[in-house]
C-alpha cells in the first residue's frame, strides 16, 4: 500500500492535508478544541439547538421511550411514530402535503436526484451546487448542464437550445455553503414555468433562518409554492442529524418506493428524531434567528469598518484569503489567538479561491461577537489583507 502514503505525501504537499480536531464540548460559543478554549466560529449550529435545555429533553425522553437504535431501515422495523410526528411537523413547517426524513442531508439530495430523472432527461445544476448534489447528478445517469453561479442568463441559454422531450430538473441551493450567497429563486421559477422544468432547492443552511415563518429561501422571496421539490438538513440549525424531502403526497410516495438511500440504509436513532422536533419547536416558539440576525448584522459591520472586505447574504461569512497555505496560516493564526474558524480549501472550493468559512451562531454574545471580529481584522492586518 505504498501508493497511499504518496497520496498523502502529495496532499501535504500541496496544502490539502486534513486532520481532524477533537472537540470536549458541543457546539458551543466557548468550546475546548485540542486541549484549547477557543471561540467558535465555524459552527452549522446557527441557532444553538443543539444545547438548548427543551431540544436535550426532547433527545432524552425518546432514548428514555423508545431506546437508542431504529432496529432496522424505514421500511421494514424503523419507522417509529415519532417519525410520524416529525414528518407531519416538517410538512406544517414548509407547507407542503408531505415530508419524509433520510439518515442525512446527502442521502436526501441523492434521492430525489436519482429517483426523478434519469438517462433521457437533463438536470441544470448550479456550479456551486453542494457537494451531494455534484455526486447526485452523477449517479442519476440524465445529462447534467452546468450553468454559471447564479447566472440565470446562462441558464436560459440552456434551457432555450435544449432539445429532446426527456425531463427537465433545475437543481440549486437556497444559500450557498462556501459564500453564504442566495440562489435567485423568483427568476429561477420564472425559468421552469418559461421552460417546463421542475426547480429543486437544497435549503440546508436556510431552514430555520429565512423567511417570516422561517422555512428558509422559497418563503423569503415569496415563492414557496412554486418549487416542486424542498430538500433541507435536520443536521444544521435544527440542531439533530438527518435530512428531508418535502412536496407533494405524490411526490413522498413515489420516493418511498424508490429511493434507494431512503429503502437500504437504517433509519435514525430516537433521540434524534425527539431532538429534531424539539428543535422545530422551538423555532416556531422563540425565533432564535432574530438574535442570529442581530450578531450578523453586528459582526460584518465591525469587519468593514476595521477595512476588511466581505460580502454575504446570510449567517455565513467567508474571509477571502486565496492560494491555500495562505490560507492555512491564517486560519493556524487565528487558533493561536483563541479563535477557531475552519480554512476552506480546494476542492471544497475552486483553485486560488481559499477562504476562512466564519459562522455566527444565535447563542453568540455580543462580547463574542466583538471579540472575534478583533482577532479577525488584528490577523488580517498581521497578513496584508487590510
Amino acid at each position: 500500500m505504498q501508493w497511499l502514503k504518496l497520496e498523502v505525501d502529495r496532499l501535504r504537499d500541496k496544502g490539502l492535508y486534513r486532520r481532524l480536531r477533537v472537540f470536549r464540548t458541543g457546539q458551543v460559543p466557548h468550546a475546548i478544541v485540542d486541549g484549547k478554549e477557543v471561540l467558535l466560529l465555524s459552527s452549522n449550529n446557527y441557532l444553538g439547538l443543539s444545547e438548548h435545555p427543551l431540544v436535550k429533553k426532547g433527545a432524552v425522553g425518546a432514548v428514555e421511550a423508545y431506546g437508542t437504535g431504529s432496529g432496522g431501515s424505514r421500511l421494514t422495523t424503523g419507522t417509529s411514530e415519532l417519525y410520524a410526528s416529525l414528518e407531519d411537523a416538517l410538512a406544517d413547517f414548509k407547507r407542503t402535503e408531505r415530508s419524509l426524513v433520510f439518515s442525512t442531508g446527502y442521502m436526501a439530495n441523492l434521492a430525489c436526484l436519482t429517483s426523478l430523472v434519469g438517462q433521457g432527461d437533463v438536470i441544470f445544476s448550479d456550479e456551486l451546487n453542494h457537494a451531494s448534489i455534484v455526486d447526485g447528478c452523477k449517479l442519476s445517469r440524465a445529462e447534467t448542464r452546468v450553468y454559471r453561479h447564479r447566472d440565470t442568463e446562462h441558464l436560459r441559454d440552456l434551457l432555450r437550445n435544449l432539445r429532446g422531450n426527456g425531463r427537465r430538473l433545475i437543481v440549486t441551493d437556497g444559500v450557498f455553503s462556501m459564500d453564504g450567497d442566495l440562489a435567485p429563486l423568483p427568476e429561477i421559477v420564472e425559468l421552469g414555468e418559461e421552460f417546463d422544468a421542475r426547480v429543486m432547492v437544497d435549503d440546508a443552511h436556510a431552514t430555520g433562518i429565512f423567511g417570516e415563518r422561517r422555512s428558509g429561501t422559497p418563503e423569503h422571496f415569496g415563492v414557496h409554492d412554486k418549487i416542486d421539490v424542498h430538500v433541507g438538513t435536520l443536521s444544521k440549525a435544527i440542531g439533530s442529524i438527518g435530512g428531508y424531502v418535502a412536496g407533494s403526497s405524490l411526490l413522498i410516495e413515489y420516493l418511498v418506493n424508490t429511493a434507494r438511500s431512503f429503502i437500504f440504509t437504517t433509519a435514525l436513532p430516537p433521540p434524534a428524531i425527539g431532538a429534531a422536533l424539539a428543535a422545530i419547536s422551538v423555532i416556531r416558539v422563540e425565533d432564535p434567528a432574530v438574535k442570529l440576525w442581530k450578531n450578523v448584522g453586528d459582526y460584518t459591520a465591525l469587519l468593514k469598518e476595521g477595512g476588511l472586505d466581505v460580502s454575504s447574504e446570510s449567517q455565513i461569512i467567508p474571509i477571502m484569503i486565496g492560494g491555500t497555505d495562505n490560507t492555512c496560516l491564517f486560519s493556524d493564526r487565528l487558533f493561536e489567538q483563541g479563535v477557531y474558524a475552519s480554512a476552506i480549501r480546494p476542492p471544497s472550493v475552486p483553485a486560488n479561491m481559499g477562504r476562512i468559512r466564519t459562522a455566527l451562531m444565535a447563542t453568540h454574545t455580543s462580547e463574542d461577537v466583538h471579540t472575534a471580529a478583533g482577532v479577525i481584522l488584528e490577523v488580517a492586518g498581521e497578513r496584508g489583507l487590510l
